[in-house]
């Protein structure tokens, strides 16, 4: 049985090119490392990654992967040994987006070196080293918005005070009222 296209990237042409490590983005993830405990697996993890493409039906930009297991990578963690081998996965449609390419393989390529939560320290390194486009300047980021907003139920939104109605941009809910400017 087939699976069909699902998720907001899955019209994403599948690339008949490997995807591949970003200029210098490794050198500088290593630098911005040096000196964080957290970061374990720094001195072998520009000799242990691999880099491959997603699915297009993943609703993911990027992943990382440990392939020696939980049990064993939390050992080799807490001994502070060599990861073994880490495949860091990356959505196809990140070819569209070399900036934002570039800030989800550093942001996967931190997760790989130890820092393995999403903590302030985690996105403000990878922040410094391969910055997030903003959603004006990325056409991918817009094309994701486009998609979560269409299969959302509520597409207006409309304030309690003056009635006002507009048409829902956001995914968050509004703070104000854009015409009264009464909280929302």
């Amino acid at each position: 049985m087939s699976q069909g296209k699902r998720g907001p990237l899955a019209d994403t042409p599948v690339p008949k090119v490997d995807p591949h490590v970003p200029e210098d983005v490794v050198d500088e993830v290593l630098a911005a490392l040096s000196g964080h405990v957290e970061a374990v697996f720094r001195p072998w993890i520009a000799d242990r990654f691999e880099v491959a493409w997603l699915d297009v039906n993943d609703h993911r930009l990027g992943m990382t992967r440990f392939e020696e297991g939980p049990g064993e990578l939390i050992r080799r963690r807490k001994l502070r040994l060599d990861p073994g081998p880490v495949t860091i996965g990356l959505h196809p449609a990140l070819l569209e987006d070399e900036a934002l390419y570039r800030h989800t393989f550093a942001h996967e390529l931190f997760h790989a070196a130890g820092l393995m939560l999403h903590s302030p320290l985690h996105d403000r390194l990878t922040n410094e080293v391969a910055p997030s486009p903003s959603m004006k300047d990325s056409p991918l980021l817009q094309r994701m918005r486009t998609a979560v907003l269409g299969d959302l139920r509520q597409q207006t939104w409309t304030c309690k005070t003056c009635g006002f109605e507009w048409k829902r941009t956001t995914v968050r809910k509004p703070t104000r009222c854009i015409k009264c400017a009464r909280p929302f």
